[in-house]
């Protein structure tokens, strides 16, 4: 059998930490040095040659991480590693996926081109902001879903009169998967913007009165659209509001936002580092999903079943 050696990027650490726990196998030893103008190399620190090599960095801002993920990608390979696995929970710049206006990048190709070139042989990810970036990449994807820890959460919140609800029309697909799943109702919020994280107007396509609303979203970034669905949400009469969402982006001012919303609480997977408090939002972990992942990657076993929905 081939072994396997799962290594991790510095902002990652903490995930890939619970991933190895549940591998049951030691975090691989890596050595990053900085320099005084703030460049950096990396170093593998054990032999990697002829081992499958799984890297976990998720790529959130800033682009360090992302430069980081890089570099190990090419020193494995300079390493004579049999294959690379890039296991990435948040896939960054996934936002920038169509050229949405004059003149402007695809930055989500840019950066699947960036990591074919370095020399990854499969991408591991999850809830990615748009499906169809699976197909910016010529090796295998396994798009992972966050679903598969969401539908436990909600399911333990035992509420009443649950529906379902995207704080936006781009995420109807996927809060309609929940809502099919559930066999619950789904009320869809639509917003216009005059530009990026400001909103000019919001409404509901749907009736929230006496309902115990979940709103599901991939993304957080600045909180600004999740906090207004759900005030408008209890002004039409809503009994509760609360948000499940998978990468906790959080720019300030979200946490903020979210303190003084009407929302009773906002959950989200551990894919990105949330370092400020709020007692509203809650962490959930998608490790074991990663390591059983992982390890079905390793022994050539279907990962389908990680699919609730």
């Amino acid at each position: 059998m081939v072994p396997f050696k799962v290594f991790s990027g510095t902002n990652s650490r903490y995930l890939a930490e619970k991933i190895c726990k549940s591998l049951q196998c030691p975090l691989g030893k890596m050595n990053i040095q900085y320099f005084a103008d703030g460049e950096f190399s990396v170093a593998y620190e054990e032999s990697i040659r002829g081992a499958h090599v799984f890297l976990i960095q998720s790529t959130f801002p800033k682009s360090d991480n992302l430069m980081e993920l890089l570099l190990m990608i090419d020193a494995a390979k300079r390493a004579s590693a049999k294959s690379i696995v890039a296991v990435i929970p948040y896939f960054g710049w996934a936002r920038q996926d169509r050229k949405d206006n004059p003149r402007v990048a695809i930055g989500a190709k840019l950066v699947a081109d960036l990591l074919s070139v370095a020399g990854i042989n499969r991408l591991i990810t999850m809830d990615l902001h748009a499906d169809q970036i699976q197909g910016f990449f010529d090796v295998p994807v396994d798009h992972l879903y966050g679903s598969s820890v969401f539908i436990d959460e909600i399911r333990n919140l035992k509420l009443p009169n649950l529906l379902i609800a995207t704080p936006d029309v781009g995420g109807t697909k996927r809060a309609n998967t929940y809502a099919k799943y559930l066999n619950i109702p789904m009320v869809i919020c639509y917003k216009l913007r005059k530009k990026a994280n400001e909103i000019s107007e919001m409404k509901i396509i749907g009736d929230v009165k006496g309902m115990d609303v979940i709103l599901v979203d991939d993304i957080v970034d600045t909180a600004g659209t999740i906090t207004k669905a759900a005030d408008l949400m209890i002004a039409e009469g809503a009994n509760s509001v609360r948000a499940i969402a998978s990468h906790a982006v959080m720019s300030d001012p979200a946490s903020t936002r979210v303190d003084h919303s009407t929302l009773s609480e906002i959950i989200f997977t551990d894919s990105i580092p949330y370092s400020k408090k709020s007692e509203k939002v809650k962490i959930v972990s998608v490790a074991e999903m990663f390591a059983t992942a992982i390890s079905r990657v390793c022994n050539n076993e279907s990962i389908s079943s990680l699919y609730l929905m």
